[in-house]
């Protein structure tokens, strides 16, 4: 360690007893003219700007004192000892650090309720941008960032790190259907609603600290590059995070427990103006849920909701729903579901998804289809411009799902004219329920060409494995399908399939079950499999095999 990391441990620890230090310049850290000293770093102690930290007094004068204060200095990190900090919005500045000491709990204070102007103590959040004429192509939370407990816009340079607590006790999550929520209305003037909001951001860093409640967003970042999401642990009602319209951005190691809203959530909405793709990011070692009571995965208990209670157990890994700028080049690995939905790709609004790749993840208890991909044709997005997307060049290997619904079938499909294209997945166990009768394997499901996109709006589905429609250049190798109970309906269901390869895939096949059906296939090859026979076929049309 070097005498200025050492330096700055050393201050972190006389802050935390209420004793302002400055760390010297580093003249002796390896420079090689010692006259030349390197610029201070200070730590600005909120307590030093009036912070009280007893959980009802409000600190959000003292705290936005301190972070102006480091801004005005250069930069430096804010100090926040353990404590309770109720705060209405904090406004972040570039070159700034939060940093969260164990036993810090920054708590969101109470918003106005529906009828009043003033929320805890007559304070509100910051007020939310003025609408624009592009507010509809996606949902109110997606077009304000100024209304959230920490929020910043065309920053650089700026972090929140250390092992505290941030609490949206006080936030809204937009949703009346969520339970043991407090009323607040998220468009109501001087209520807030997300957790951390940045907008036209560069160079950000998120470590190691943990949010409770989130309200509609844990974290909501729009058009922010250079992004690092490490280590964070999120229990919410909501939206864990999601990363809209961002470049070069790295989420690791994190925990999202989101049983009414998606974990971690890949955008590209229309919401800066124009589209702008969510480009070069990476997805790994993560844990994604949605089976726990809010609050279980940060104390703890990770209690389970109990039998019966309704709840949509969401909780997935999602590119999408608004994709009006596109993904490219994106890559999720190494990741964990339990109880909660699958991997979801989805361009519905004139996207470009390109070139993904989804390796070494297992799921345990799907709710829903452990994959989703779906082009469709919701085109929300200024008419003139908006036209059906394209999803192609998708890899898949290593998967594995255990214990799925008996109608958690995978759904890939396309519209008419417009195909997913090059789609290869490989190395893919599915273990799942079963029990279907005969009878589901006749469903057709619709075609749902503008409709929201998710794994129930087909309805019951004809196939236990895969759902396979209007795909050119499909690739399936090493696949298992495995019912825990027989279940009548084929594994594999294809319509309007271009050249389809299937190698070494093993499915339940007999007599009276037949692990392929197929509708308007040409050029489908299938090779040293148990599901079937050794075929070529140029083309083939309402056939079982």
């Amino acid at each position: 360690m070097s005498s200025f990391d050492s330096a700055r441990r050393d201050l972190l620890r006389l802050s935390g007893l209420g004793i302002a230090a400055v760390v010297p310049g580093a003249a002796h850290a390896g420079l090689r003219h010692p006259a030349v000293v390197a610029p201070p770093t200070i730590l600005f102690d909120i307590r030093a700007y009036g912070a009280v930290g007893d959980g009802t007094t409000l600190d959000t004068t003292a705290i936005n004192a301190a972070i102006a204060a480091a801004a005005a200095a250069g930069g430096g990190t804010v100090y926040f000892a353990a404590g309770t900090w109720l705060v209405f919005s904090i406004r972040l500045k570039s070159n700034v650090e939060l940093y969260l000491a164990q036993g810090a709990v920054l708590l969101a204070a109470d918003s106005p309720l529906p009828g009043q102007t003033t929320g805890y103590k007559g304070g509100t959040y910051d007020t939310a941008e003025p609408k624009t004429a592009y507010d509809a192509y996606q949902d109110y939370g997606h077009n304000h960032w100024h209304n959230s407990l920490l929020w910043g816009e065309d920053l650089h340079d700026l972090a929140i790190t250390g092992p505290g607590l941030i609490h949206g006790k006080g936030l809204s999550n937009g949703r009346d259907w969520v339970k043991e929520v407090v009323p607040f209305k998220a468009e109501q003037a001087g209520v807030g609603n997300k957790t951390i909001a940045l907008k036209n951001c560069r160079n950000v860093i998120f470590r190691d600290f943990s949010i409770l409640k989130g309200g509609h967003f844990g974290l909501l970042l729009t058009g922010v590059d250079n992004v690092t999401i490490d280590n964070l642990k999120i229990d919410t009602d909501r939206d864990g995070m999601d990363i809209d319209c961002c470049r070069n951005v790295r989420v690791s190691n994190c925990t999202v427990n989101s049983p009414w809203d998606d974990g971690i959530c890949p955008k590209s909405s229309f919401a800066l103006g124009y589209a702008r793709a969510t480009e070069n990011v990476t997805i790994t070692n993560c844990y994604v849920t949605g089976t726990y009571e809010i609050g279980s995965v940060l104390n703890g208990t990770w209690k389970k909701f109990a039998e019966g209670f309704r709840i949509p157990r969401i909780g997935r890994i999602k590119c999408g729903t608004e994709s009006n700028g596109g993904f490219k080049n994106i890559t999720i690995s190494n990741c964990v579901f339990e109880g909660c939905e699958g991997i979801a790709l989805e361009s519905e609004d004139g996207a470009l998804l390109e070139d993904v790749t989804i390796s070494n993840v297992t799921m345990r208890d799907n709710v829903s289809a452990p994959l989703f991909f779906r082009l469709g044709a919701r085109l929300r997005g200024p008419q003139e411009s908006t036209r059906v997307g394209t999803l192609r060049r998708v890899l898949v290997n290593n998967l594995v799902s255990y214990n799925g619904g008996s109608d958690v079938c995978s759904i890939l499909t396309g519209i008419p004219s417009h195909a997913l294209e090059d789609i290869h997945l490989s190395n893919i166990f599915i273990e799942h329920k079963g029990g279907a009768a005969a009878g589901r394997a006749l469903i057709r499901p619709p075609e749902n060409e503008g409709s929201y996109p998710d794994p129930g709006m087909f309805g019951p589905m004809p196939s236990q494995g895969f759902f396979l429609r209007h795909i050119r250049n499909l690739e399936m190798r090493h696949v298992e399908v495995r019912p825990s109970n027989v279940d009548a309906r084929p594994s594999f269901y294809l319509e309007d399939v271009v050249r389809a390869d299937f190698l070494a895939v093993t499915a339940p096949a007999s007599s009276e079950i037949q692990a392929f059906r197929l509708n308007r296939v040409t050029d489908l090859r299938i090779g040293l499999s148990r599901a079937a026979k050794d075929v070529q076929v140029d083309s083939v049309d309402e056939r079982s095999l």
